[in-house]
């Protein structure tokens, strides 16, 4: 069997990463991914709906200020559990399994230890962490009250987003996203039952979501003593410099993607908590909004990360079987399905915002008017959003750390951070609205013009048969 001028040799001839079509490939690796993050996104959706509609808009201000440390420890679980899934691919393709068992045992080690810290941290600076993110006098009882459950969850959480990594790159991934849909199918059920049956307001929200997570952790863990490629040994545990390093050289860029989107979220609640007292629509408003559009971005982003995501065993594998062909083919595949999908947000979120909106709670006209008009033109350029995080995956899965770590940083850290310090100061609370489509823009253009010139260097040294 040939690809290109190499013969398919070894692992390679073996694997179906190898050989199988493309958008095949693709689907069965993506389309669990997807569901999964859409699941990890329910958990906040829920609450906020559930929250929205019992307690109001303030209850959606609350988990908004919440949020950026959800996002921390999704940030911390990217770090490791896609480097250790890339690592572990790459070494698999390159029949390296000792070195790919290695990758995974210090995957879990480090995980676990730094759930059980942060949720350590977080206990010790909540209050201040609060205020860094933008709780106003009003809004502060609330969030303070939902985060010290939360705050419980975030080892648990972080396991399952870290370990679902690797469950998927293992070639199972039906199996994580049975973890994390089961986890939200009770978190959904527990939202009812604790806000509408035992009236528990924003404390029953929390308690449903770290019961849903404990759940999922438990489901997680249950699959590393079967894991597929090998069998886990103790000794693999044990935490290694040289592993761990590679570790943070490939999750880095994913890592740095959630950190400055965490930055973003904290600079964004507060610029929009001191313009909107400058406008008409007062401190709460604008914080709320913001967090109830940041719940509906968080679906688009399981779409389009579910995709990159689903790209990188694929690329990972083949990029270590130097089959460069097949790494081209994966990335233009993903780009075509992750446009088809963002049209339709587009055209919602255009067409029909005040429906949209009202799901997650009731408030005035005032609030509404401006929550239509923040959804439009702040989410404006969604039809190319999800390239940016593909081009990330892409470099992360091939082993391109440099790239992949510049694209993390674009839209968010290069473009929207400045955008949204800028802007507010020439066009008041209109400047934040404006930020997001710009700094889209921007990012999609950069992630073209590295990605292109990635192929011009894969077709260089596929001719030259390196």
């Amino acid at each position: 069997m040939k690809m290109g001028n190499e013969t398919i040799v070894g692992e390679v001839a073996k694997n179906p990463l190898g050989y199988a079509p493309i958008p095949g490939l693709i689907k069965k690796f993506a389309v669990p991914s997807i569901i999964s993050l859409l699941v990890s996104a329910a958990y906040n959706i829920t609450d906020q709906i559930f929250i929205g509609q019992v307690v109001g808009m303030l209850g959606n201000a609350a988990t908004n200020v919440a949020f950026p440390l959800t996002t921390l420890t999704a940030a911390l679980a990217q770090l490791i559990g896609v480097g250790a899934a890339s690592n572990f691919n790459i070494a698999m393709g390159s029949e390296k399994q000792d070195d790919a068992e290695k990758f995974v045992g210090t995957g879990i080690t480090l995980f676990s230890i730094c759930g059980i810290l942060l949720m350590g941290i977080v206990f010790l600076f909540k209050t201040p962490l609060l205020m860094l993110c933008g709780a106003t006098d009003n809004v502060f009882p609330y969030a303070e009250l939902y985060l010290s459950i939360t705050a419980i969850g975030i080892p648990f959480f972080l396991f399952t987003q870290a370990g679902s990594q690797l469950i998927r790159a293992d070639g199972s991934p039906s199996y994580f996203l049975m973890c994390n849909a089961t986890g939200a199918v009770l978190n959904v059920f527990l939202d009812w039952l604790f806000m509408f049956v035992f009236h528990w307001g924003i404390q029953g929200a929390a308690a449903a979501t770290v019961t849903g997570q404990v759940v999922s952790f438990l489901m997680c863990v249950r699959y590393f003593p079967r894991f597929k490629a090998f069998k886990i040994r103790f000794s693999s545990l044990r935490v290694r410099f040289k592993y761990v390093l590679a570790i943070a050289r490939l999750g880095t860029s994913n890592c740095i993607n959630h950190s400055i989107m965490m930055v973003v979220n904290i600079v964004m609640n507060n610029t929009l908590t001191h313009y909107g007292a400058l406008a008409t629509y007062g401190s709460d408003i604008p914080l709320a909004v913001a967090g109830v559009i940041a719940k509906l971005n968080s679906i688009l982003i399981a779409f389009s990360v579910g995709i990159a995501q689903g790209c990188q065993p694929i690329l990972g594998f083949n990029m270590g079987a130097k089959n460069y062909g097949r790494v081209k083919g994966t990335y233009k595949t993903a780009l075509v399905a992750t446009i088809a999908i963002s049209v339709p947000a587009f055209l919602a979120f255009q067409l029909f915002p005040r429906p949209i909106i009202s799901i997650f709670g009731v408030g005035d006209e005032l609030y509404f008017e401006f929550a239509e008009r923040y959804l439009r033109i702040f989410m404006f350029m969604v039809c190319i959003y999800g390239i940016q995080p593909l081009s990330v995956n892409y470099f992360s899965g091939t082993g391109n750390a440099r790239q992949g770590i510049m694209l993390s940083l674009s839209r968010q850290g290069f473009f929207l951070l400045p955008l949204l310090i800028v802007l507010p100061m020439i066009f008041g609370l209109n400047g934040v609205l404006y930020a997001g489509p710009v700094a889209d823009g921007l990012a999609c253009a950069l992630s073209v013009l590295l990605v292109s010139l990635n192929f011009k260097k894969l077709t260089v040294i596929e001719k030259k048969g390196i």
